[in-house]
């Protein structure tokens, strides 16, 4: 248990700093669900939209410290060519 007066005042500091972030990781998750039921549904246009809209949301979450910078780099990439993939699996 915290004893003297700063380390209580971390446990604060780190109780709310734990609830931001965790809205925060709520909200990225959310964008990527998004943007997976649009693969899902098969639909490319809607798909790149909710790619589009989920990257800064992404690139927000590295620059808050909650994921790391290869983390997002990786999953973009991977959404990116699955909607790519999408479009050419459409066309033949």
């Amino acid at each position: 248990m915290a004893n003297t007066a700063q380390s209580k005042k971390r446990v604060r500091q780190t109780e709310a700093r734990t609830d931001v972030n965790k809205a925060r990781r709520s909200r990225i998750r959310t964008f990527l669900r998004k943007v997976e039921e649009a693969l899902a549904s098969g639909n490319q246009d809607a798909a790149a939209l909710a790619l589009k809209n989920a990257q800064p949301e992404l690139a927000r979450g590295v620059t808050k410290g909650v994921l790391h910078k290869n983390t997002v780099s990786r999953k973009i990439s991977r959404l990116a060519s699955r909607v790519k993939a999408l479009g050419t699996a459409a066309a033949e």
